[in-house]
């Protein structure tokens, strides 16, 4: 596994115009490497198939033994398999997580156990550990077989700290296509990496720290992680490529080495890729008929936003910043990082920045935000970047975002309101928060309320 990292680290050396497809077929070899060792290992048992893939977090918990947890309903997720089961009936995914020792038969008992139960192994995953084999499966189950009952049946089978998940759709996607997918996203745009570690490692929180900031809060020496990371059971650290820490928390299930060594791999790729984003720009007619050119952005634009600014005046910075206003500037480097978010900047003709549009991750939320420049306000701009960023966080499986402003901020409430989507609000001492659910209906293309797309460029 360590030579294939250190192969993607030398392809992508020679330049960020490196093929995505080699990248990805790299990380395609990292991934099955594991398999291929504990397949040898475990020959003559059931046939594993490689990673099951995990899906960005949703609102549903564990079920079964899971420590925090309880069992997930059908209206919660259907997951209900396509088809029903080859039995007649409905059928359901499960993702499934248990522990079982390292001997000869131990997974036969396990694979017996749930042929009985008319379920059906779609895949397998291993996580061999020194105390025993952490053993993850996608599972095809009888309709009625609850999260408590599934649990049960594999903890009598001889598995130990067993949790399980409804699954869905999504997950019978072939692994190493998944594996493809994540690293050339990651190649492509440096502010996939936080998305593609939420893929890669299932329901979890992550949060990225800059060095400045551990230096203010006193954690010394990006807290002590050392340059290959540190994995303590439900958390593992990494070095972010600038220089700080990206620290992933998944209380209700424990990391493995195998996934701590492929998140490392992933971040060591987008390290050695260096800054980039997609050149790809929206050029829109305002209603009043001027034309304006949406694009990404990222730190390289701090400049242009400062300039812009200079040309806002106190109320504009004051309503978006709820803060000091001498302290605007100050936000700029981390709003336009893409280890935090995604970035869309407005800009005339002339290339001058008049508006920014961000979209935040905030651990397991997502926050989106807005400043037009006051010249530029009630064109309809703010809306479609709105529109736009509230899109991109349904193409990642954002199930809500939310806006924090104050209460006389008209035009961002109005904005949110243009997106047609349902809306609940908080309001205390002044400050509101504006938070807009994301469909189905939202996630496969949010409405772009004001201007009309004439091109691109």
């Amino acid at each position: 596994m360590s030579d294939v990292t250190d192969a993607a680290a030398h392809f992508a050396e020679h330049g960020t115009a490196v093929p995505a497809l080699v990248l990805a077929s790299l990380a395609a070899l990292l991934a099955t490497a594991a398999f291929r060792t504990r397949w040898s290992r475990r020959h003559g048992q059931a046939p594993p198939a490689d990673d099951t893939g995990a899906r960005p977090p949703t609102t549903e918990r564990t079920a079964g033994t899971g420590p925090t947890g309880r069992e997930t309903t059908g209206s919660e997720q259907s997951g209900s398999a396509p088809g029903g089961s080859e039995h007649g009936g409905e059928s359901a995914l499960w993702r499934m997580r248990t522990t079982v020792r390292d001997a000869p038969g131990s997974l036969a008992v396990l694979c017996a156990a749930l042929a009985e139960r008319r379920i059906d192994i779609l895949s397998l995953q291993t996580h061999p550990l020194a105390e025993g084999t952490v053993d993850e499966f996608l599972l095809r189950a009888p309709g009625e077989l609850s999260g408590t009952e599934l649990a049960d049946l594999v903890t009598a089978a001889g598995g130990a700290r067993t949790w399980t998940e409804r699954a869905d759709a999504h997950d019978l996607v072939d692994a190493p296509t998944r594996v493809l997918a994540l690293a050339a996203r990651t190649a492509l745009d440096a502010a996939e990496l936080p998305l593609a570690l939420r893929q890669l490692l299932g329901r979890c929180t992550i949060r990225s720290l800059p060095a400045t900031a551990e230096a203010r809060t006193g954690a010394g020496a990006a807290q002590e992680v050392p340059p290959e990371g540190t994995l303590e059971d439900t958390v593992l650290r990494l070095r972010a490529p600038e220089g700080g820490v990206i620290s992933v928390e998944r209380p209700h299930l424990p990391f493995t080495p195998a996934e701590f060594a492929r998140a490392r791999a992933l971040v060591e790729l987008d390290a050695r890729l260096g800054p980039r984003i997609p050149h790809a720009r929206d050029v829109l007619t305002l209603s009043e008929g001027s034309d304006i050119t949406v694009r990404r952005a990222d730190t390289r634009d701090v400049p242009a936003a400062k300039a812009m600014h200079e040309r806002c005046s106190a109320r504009t910075l004051g309503l978006r910043y709820h803060g000091p206003v001498g302290d605007a500037d100050r936000y700029l480097n981390h709003l336009l990082s893409p280890r935090f978010g995604r970035t869309l900047a407005a800009q005339t003709a002339s290339g001058r920045i008049v508006a920014l549009g961000h979209l935040l991750w905030d651990g397991d939320e997502t926050e989106v935000a807005l400043l037009v420049e006051d010249g530029w306000q009630r064109r309809g701009i703010g809306g479609e970047l709105l529109g736009r960023l509230v899109a991109m966080a349904a193409e990642t499986g954002c199930e809500s975002v939310y806006a924090v402003t104050q209460a006389s901020n008209t035009g961002m409430v109005a904005a949110m309101r243009g997106l047609g989507l349902p809306l609940d609000y908080q309001i205390e001492e002044g400050t509101l928060v504006v938070t807009a659910r994301l469909d189905p209906v939202a996630r496969s293309g949010a409405p772009l309320p004001h201007g009309e797309r004439i091109g691109r460029e």
